[in-house]
């Protein structure tokens, strides 16, 4: 099986604590340039819904570290 290749799109990561558990330096492996990782201790699958101050917050730090 052939590894595929690593992904150069900037990449941004929000971990919710109810949520999949990502584990960044597995993601590293696959995604060449990972911006902005933060993981919360709240909040869970409909981050959105459920700490919707966390999310917004991570998306503009995220779209921050584009400039």
């Amino acid at each position: 099986m052939e590894k595929p290749d690593r992904t150069t799109a900037p990449m941004g990561v929000s971990v919710f604590r109810h949520d999949f558990r990502s584990i960044r330096r597995f993601a590293e492996r696959y995604h060449e340039r990972i911006v902005f990782w933060a993981e919360h201790d709240r909040g869970g699958h409909f981050a959105s819904l459920e700490v919707p101050e966390l999310l917004l917050a991570d998306l503009r730090a995220f779209f921050a570290a584009l400039r």
